[in-house]
């Protein structure tokens, strides 16, 4: 604790640590985080390795809230054509605000997995939103989930209602592992994920264990894309 870390030069900024915490990451006091993005530089997975001019490129076509330097990599599929086009079939789109962290990418080392500690990650679901699923369900649509995270956020949403999802905005630490009863979501589009990850047993509490291994075997076999740039699958 106190250590203070010079960051870039014009302008020179200060990252005074605070604390470690028990999951490993380190707390840290930023002199001016104004400019913070002219010294740093997108973290990109070790597979990318052409250089990324424009960080916009790392997000999805519909962002727009600065936060999270990560994509939900499910939605980096969408075009605005191919939103047009699901739009088109009678679909639609409603947004929700998420700021991606350390368990996208973090295996869990842990034996038990419910002995790991998630990492909380930062989320919105509007009013307005919220209203529009409940809407959906009342008419007997299918509500969608594109990504793990966007799942985790609605299915917190939906905790505290009784059968609707209402408004939330803060921090989440949901972990959801098999076993985990969903209350809204009635499909899922999601990339492949890293074994062991937190995301992987998601999809495999909302698929089930076998069905997920044997897409996994059927993506291996056929020698599918994995990771940030991959092949998706549609989960009903």
């Amino acid at each position: 604790e106190g250590t203070v870390v010079i960051l870039g030069t014009e302008p020179m900024i200060e990252a005074t640590v605070l604390n470690k915490t028990e999951t490993g990451t380190v707390v840290v006091d930023i002199s001016n985080e104004e400019v913070l993005d002219n010294v740093g530089a997108v973290p990109l997975p070790p597979y990318i390795r052409r250089p990324l001019n424009d960080p916009e490129r790392y997000q999805t076509v519909y962002s727009c809230n600065k936060g999270s330097v990560a994509a939900p990599t499910a939605g980096l599929h969408f075009t605005p054509e191919l939103m047009k086009r699901v739009e088109a079939k009678g679909a639609s789109f409603v947004f929700v605000t998420l700021h991606l962290a350390l368990d996208s990418f973090r295996p869990v080392s842990v034996h038990n997995p419910h002995d790991h500690i998630i990492h909380k990650e930062y989320g919105e679901l509007t009013p307005e939103v919220a209203i529009k699923i409940n809407q959906a369900r009342a008419e007997g649509r299918r509500i969608i989930c594109v990504g793990t995270s966007s799942m985790r956020v609605l299915e917190h949403a939906a905790r505290t209602g009784q059968n609707d999802v209402t408004a939330f905005i803060g921090w989440t630490d949901l972990f959801i592992l098999p076993g985990h009863e969903f209350k809204v979501a009635d499909a899922m589009i999601t990339n492949f994920h890293l074994p062991c990850s937190t995301l992987l047993m998601l999809v495999s509490a909302f698929m089930g264990r076998d069905h997920i291994l044997q897409a996994y075997e059927e993506a291996i076999r056929h020698e599918y894309r994995f990771y940030s740039f991959g092949d998706s699958m549609f989960i009903v």
